[in-house]
């Protein structure tokens, strides 16, 4: 009896500490999203991150992003565009960063729910990430692999002021992003959820044409196997629309 009750305890912590291996982190984020107006319904989208390793020690990611916008109304753009990702990688103990190229397409619809303004974003991402090979002794680019991501993206921006328009004054964001796998998910975490971002924040519009604002993102990223990382992450983040 004093046997089987052993094995079952060893099985029970076997299996509760084989169920999951998280890390936790704490990051910091800079970013910039950009509109620009260049005809009566199309725009360019560009979008700048800075994304820093745990600690905010040194660089992670740096994010170029770019888009052609067609505002097809008032509520619902449409968007085709191309990003490149450099993101720092270590490969038996040897530090490099390697680059990513997506092709994305996206559509957002905006409303507004009484005095909140809503977005909803629908994105694809075609994904040809970097290898990497570890050459004398420095981290080196070997080819690519392909994979698919979809996300979907709600924002919503609460007014603290009584303006019906909100053209200038503080508010408050509540916003949450779900990324998965499709087709190749071998190439990424061999999964189909990738991760998900949710974010609060608080904001300062300075004009109708530029706001400012400071909130914290909570990044859960599902790795490969059992492992995932739990990142806490302060953004500070500008949009211009010009």
């Amino acid at each position: 009896m004093k046997k089987s009750i052993a094995l079952a305890i060893v099985t029970l912590l076997t299996t509760l500490f084989s169920v999951a291996y998280g890390q936790s982190q704490f990051t910091g984020w800079l970013a910039s999203f950009n509109t620009f107006k260049v005809g009566k319904k199309t725009s360019i989208h560009a979008d700048m991150q800075w994304r820093s390793t745990d600690e905010i020690k040194q660089t992670q990611t740096v994010l170029l992003r770019s888009g052609l916008n067609y505002h097809l109304n008032k509520k619902i753009i449409i968007t085709a565009g191309y990003a490149f990702i450099s993101n720092k990688r270590v490969v038996s103990n040897v530090e490099g960063f390697a680059p990513e190229h997506r092709a994305w397409e996206q559509l957002i619809y905006n409303h507004k729910l009484k005095n909140i303004f809503t977005s909803h974003r629908f994105r694809i991402e075609q994904r040809f990430i970097g290898k990497s090979i570890v050459l004398n002794n420095e981290l080196k680019h070997d080819g690519s692999v392909y994979a698919n991501r979809f996300r979907y993206f709600i924002r919503n921006i609460l007014p603290l002021t009584n303006e019906a328009s909100f053209q200038k004054g503080v508010f408050a964001v509540l916003q949450n992003e779900v990324f998965v796998n499709f087709g190749n998910t071998s190439n990424v975490n061999g999964k189909f959820f990738d991760q998900n971002r949710l974010y609060l924040a608080m904001g300062y519009r300075l004009s109708t044409k530029a706001d400012l604002e400071v909130g914290y993102m909570n990044q859960y990223i599902n790795g490969k196997g059992t492992s995932f990382t739990n990142n806490h992450i302060v953004q500070l983040a500008t949009y211009l629309r010009l």
